[in-house]
């Protein structure tokens, strides 16, 4: 079975916003200055291009071989549901257990938070 001119055009589109945010990602993890926007740039951008290629694959075979991979959605739901909570819990280890913010941080919420529940 041909896949339409659309379906390929919009996959491809997906596929190629999925790379460009893995690459925006890459260069965030490199260029920012410490481990919680760090962790921000690694977690959220490249999360979403995760998502965007495997969305892609999952239309394109669902389209061109008529095949619903049950793999693709569960990679798809488990990227989505832990990615984000994994950055999350990294970062909030890493500042009950000291790392600095960087100094053009503006604010601090957590500071208050966390004293709050010290005992």
């Amino acid at each position: 079975m041909s896949v339409s001119l659309g379906i390929e055009l919009f996959v491809s589109i997906l596929i190629l916003f999925g790379t460009s945010l893995a690459l925006l990602s890459a260069i965030g993890i490199l260029k920012l200055p410490d481990a919680y926007t760090r962790s921000h740039a690694g977690t959220k951008s490249a999360t979403l291009g995760v998502l965007c290629t495997l969305i892609a694959t999952f239309i394109y075979f669902s389209v061109a071989n008529n095949y619903l991979s049950i793999r693709l959605l569960l990679g798809i739901i488990f990227v989505f549901l832990t990615a984000p909570v994994a950055g999350h819990m990294m970062c909030r280890a890493a500042y009950r257990s000291g790392v600095k913010l960087s100094t053009t941080s503006i604010r601090d919420d957590l500071h208050r938070d966390t004293k709050k529940h010290d005992h």
